[in-house]
């Protein structure tokens, strides 16, 4: 296997400075004065100081130990041995509430450690925001709760999340060498599938790119999703954590990026980030999804939805 080149230009991150590395510094202290965890962090995100810089971060909940090994991932992986902080949903409430923000994604480890995989957990830390930021909207990136349907009913209908976000990660010849082996694409779809059906006003999942599919890989994964009436979408490149994980075949270039948001958008996704740097928590879907949101409760046009055109399929190319 021939290994790609060292990282292109579009692939290089810029560093805060000025107010953004105030901000950045700011939202660090507040999460350490609370015990909190960010995927951010945990995951090594490209974007981290640009997000932080802005104001934004996605915080992970139910610890920082993950009962699964998946090859991408480099949050940690261990026995956390049914332990949860009762403490945490509230708060993470009372820190969200400190920052005034309009829009959270609220990840979590897999805890198969736990009954019910921690839905109860994720509820519970959804309603105690929503009781202290009312306008605050919450979207949930979950696991799949080992397929549980009870358990996507709980975070769906006890939780009543915005967004009910699921990443199947990577195309399906792909689920076996790069997830852990208790993941698996259909068992993804079939929790996206349950979640609308619970009543999930939003779905929405992730793909990373530069594993070794294929171009028709990716469109055919695209398809599957959209026929799981999946809503958003975002399109990635990989970038490997450590030399532990699995590495980089190709860094895609923008064009073929540019490809799939254009695929996506035919196939009638309501939105489609998709770009080197874009990751399944991305900002420019988080503001249309508040537009969405916003438009739907008050019926009138948002000014995110304005900024682009109401009702636009929309699109983000990073």
């Amino acid at each position: 296997m021939t290994l790609p080149a060292r990282k292109p230009d579009w692939l290089r991150v810029r560093l805060p400075a000025g107010p953004q590395q105030e901000e950045f510094e700011g939202l660090k202290a507040r999460f350490r004065a609370r015990k909190l965890h960010t995927v951010c962090e945990e995951a090594r995100c490209p974007n981290i100081f640009e997000c932080w810089g802005q104001g934004t971060a996605t915080v992970m909940i139910l610890g920082e130990t993950c009962t699964r090994g998946c090859r991408f991932c480099s949050v940690n992986t261990g026995r956390p041995g049914g332990r949860v902080d009762p403490d945490e949903p509230e708060n993470t409430a009372v820190s969200l509430a400190e920052m005034g923000l309009a829009y959270v994604v609220l990840t979590m480890v897999d805890r198969d450690d736990l009954p019910d995989g921690g839905a109860a957990h994720v509820a519970k830390t959804v309603r105690r925001i929503k009781q202290r930021s009312p306008a605050l909207r919450v979207e949930t990136l979950v696991g799949d709760f080992g397929g549980s349907h009870d358990d996507v009913r709980t975070v769906v209908q006890e939780g009543a999340p915005d967004v009910f976000a699921h990443n199947v990660e990577v195309v399906p010849r792909l689920q076996r060498p790069i997830r852990d082996a208790r993941c698996s694409w259909d068992r993804s779809i079939d929790v996206l599938v349950a979640a609308k059906a619970f009543g999930a006003g939003v779905t929405k999942s992730s793909l990373m790119v530069g594993l070794g599919e294929t171009r028709d890989e990716v469109l055919g994964a695209m398809e599957l999703l959209r026929a799981a009436d999946v809503d958003v979408l975002t399109i990635g490149q990989y970038l490997r954590p450590t030399r532990r994980h699995a590495t980089v075949e190709r860094y895609v270039d923008p064009a073929e990026f540019h490809d799939y948001e254009q695929a996506g958008r035919d196939m009638g996704f309501a939105f489609v980030a998709s770009g080197p740097l874009v990751r399944s928590s991305y900002r420019a879907a988080e503001a249309f999804l508040s537009g969405v949101l916003a438009e739907r409760a008050t019926g009138e046009p948002a000014a995110t939805m304005n900024r682009y055109g109401r009702k636009r399929k929309l699109s983000v190319l990073a």
